[in-house]
């Protein structure tokens, strides 16, 4: 990599980093391009050469960090597929709570109807985190940890509502509850009943 690739980097990075530490504070919509780029000191153009839009930036957050999480799982092979589900839940809420209510609400905001979400939002959140879990459930199949079987296509839809359920629930009540205690309640009720039937033993 050059020095100007890894400076493009960085700057990226600061501008990622600025919108999380903003948004701790302040709901999205209330954002400017403006707040962004003084709080990170760039200029205006600089944003532009890496982001159309504000909400790439969040879309831009939220992937790297699932993908690390997917990247994560798929080097435990001494772990059990309920404890890589436990994880992933865990990993997942986590992300969601360290990232706070107001970034959520823009995750979830194109989602609810996609049909109607602006051209720049990314509509495909869901179908990229269903994809991803059902990418670890697929793994496990084919490394014989679950029967040949398994549904695992009904299986990711269940669990995937489960997750969307409580990120949109904890907007909903405007964070009256700590949805990570809630994904660690599921796994450890939950996740075992729904998959016993499908271990190989």
């Amino acid at each position: 990599m050059t020095k100007r690739q890894e400076m493009a980097l960085k700057t990226r990075q600061k501008i990622l980093d600025a919108v999380y530490e903003l948004l701790q504070k302040n709901e999205f919509d209330e954002l400017s391009i403006d707040d962004i780029t003084n709080h990170c000191a760039v200029a205006k153009g600089t944003f532009y050469t890496y982001f159309k839009h504000k909400d790439d930036v969040v879309f831009e957050i939220c992937r790297n960090l699932f993908a690390d999480i997917e990247e994560r799982i798929n080097k435990m092979q001494d772990k059990s597929i309920i404890d890589k589900l436990s994880y992933y839940f865990d990993e997942f809420m986590k992300e969601v709570e360290r990232y706070g209510i107001n970034m959520t609400r823009v995750w979830i905001k194109g989602v609810i109807d996609p049909n109607k979400a602006p051209e720049n939002y990314d509509n495909k959140k869901w179908q990229y985190d269903y994809e991803m879990l059902k990418n670890i459930l697929d793994r496990a199949v084919k490394n014989n940890e679950l029967k040949k079987d398994t549904p695992t296509n009904l299986l990711t839809h269940l669990i995937i509502t489960q997750l969307y359920g409580m990120m949109t629930i904890w907007c909903m009540s405007d964070g009256a509850f700590e949805p990570k205690d809630w994904t660690k309640k599921f796994a450890d009720i939950q996740i075992k009943s729904i998959f016993e039937k499908y271990i190989v033993k």
